[in-house]
């Protein structure tokens, strides 16, 4: 399944399926075909992403597979974490970056219609 997330304020933000999955449970609903994201909850929603997102870099960072250097000897500094995949932030930034812009020009989110 593909997500295909709209708003009148931005562009479409299309997520594969097990990243729209991992970003709706993030935001407290359950996957589905269809949904919206209220004007009014724009903000809520925003902050429950950046709150996800602390999270798991706290959890990372204790790992050592973070944003830190995770015990290099400093030889392999020039290209940190290019090794690492994308990230949650990386995932959710334009989830994020469509909350703000459409919670702004007061347009819900929807998917699937």
């Amino acid at each position: 399944m593909i997500y295909k997330f709209k708003s009148k304020a931005t562009g479409d933000l299309i997520m594969l399926g097990p990243n729209g999955d991992q970003l709706l449970r993030l935001l407290g609903r359950e996957p589905a075909a269809s949904g919206i994201f209220e004007v009014a909850d724009l903000a809520a929603l925003q902050r429950r992403l950046e709150a996800a997102v602390a999270e798991a870099e706290a959890a990372a960072g204790k790992r050592g597979d973070g944003n830190g250097n995770g015990g290099s000897d400093g030889d392999d500094q020039e290209q940190p974490q290019l090794e690492a995949g994308v990230g949650l932030r990386q995932r959710v930034w334009p989830m994020v970056q469509m909350m703000e812009r459409s919670a702004a020009a007061g347009e819900p989110i929807v998917w699937g219609v």
